[in-house]
């Protein structure tokens, strides 16, 4: 779409932070004004529709402002009803990729243990959740009280975390990953390390392939959008 205003800046809102185009506050697909609880949010959001199309009249994409729809999942989808997000979350537990251990080469099955096992153990004494890990492909059915805590962990996050999750924990094909990046324990690049770990290897052993390469790109820059989100709406600002 083309692109209608000029100035995208930031106002004291009764309930947080309004973005303004023009003056005039932003609203969301159902016509809902976009306030946000942080005003670093706030400024983030604006930047990115300043940058948005370059000067008024410029050619924008939604792919310019992926803050505002972060903040739109979790005002529009998440906060009137968490649950079915929750559960949605909270279901990449039970089939964990850190989980799920190669039997060969022996390189990749001493790097994954030595790479992902400090997360099960971290999981294990944050959350009370231990996990069990198998080699091979077979399914490995989880303690049903390490999936319960698991939820509870998801559950009592709030709704900004949730919706950074939402993008995050389906890149990483992992829970675990997700929680210590809500919980500031990793930052995205070691968390999409982890998570791409096999691929890397493969990559390192037998060059790379472009599509994959590409997949990876887009795994990237979804858990760099999660967590930078994430870490927008924390603190005090």
């Amino acid at each position: 779409m083309k692109r209608f205003w000029d100035t995208a800046s930031v106002q004291g809102a009764e309930k947080g932070y309004s973005i303004l185009l023009d003056g005039r506050p932003m609203r969301l697909p159902s016509g809902t004004p976009l306030v946000v609880g942080k005003a670093r949010l706030a400024d983030a959001i604006a930047e990115e529709w300043q940058a948005a199309g370059g000067i008024k009249g410029g050619e924008m994409s939604f792919k310019d402002t992926p803050l505002t729809r972060l903040a739109g999942t979790a005002l529009e989808r998440i906060a009137p009803d968490p649950a079915p997000t929750v559960d949605a979350i909270a279901r990449y537990g039970e089939t964990d990729l850190l989980c799920y251990r190669a039997e060969a080469p022996q390189n990749l099955v001493e790097r994954q243990q030595r790479q992902w096992q400090p997360w099960l153990d971290w999981v294990a004494l944050a959350y009370d959740a231990p996990l069990r890990v198998a080699s091979g492909v077979g399914y490995v059915k989880q303690h049903h009280d390490s999936i319960a805590a698991l939820r509870r962990a998801v559950a009592a996050l709030d709704v900004d975390a949730l919706a950074g999750l939402g993008i995050a924990v389906p890149a990483l094909g992992s829970l675990v990953l997700g929680l210590a990046l809500a919980a500031g324990e990793m930052d995205a690049e070691t968390a999409y390390a982890l998570g791409a770990l096999d691929e890397l290897f493969q990559a390192e052993q037998w060059g790379e392939d472009f599509e994959a390469a590409d997949r990876r790109t887009g795994m990237l820059a979804d858990i760099v959008l999660a967590a930078r989100y994430i870490d927008l709406t924390r603190g005090n600002g």
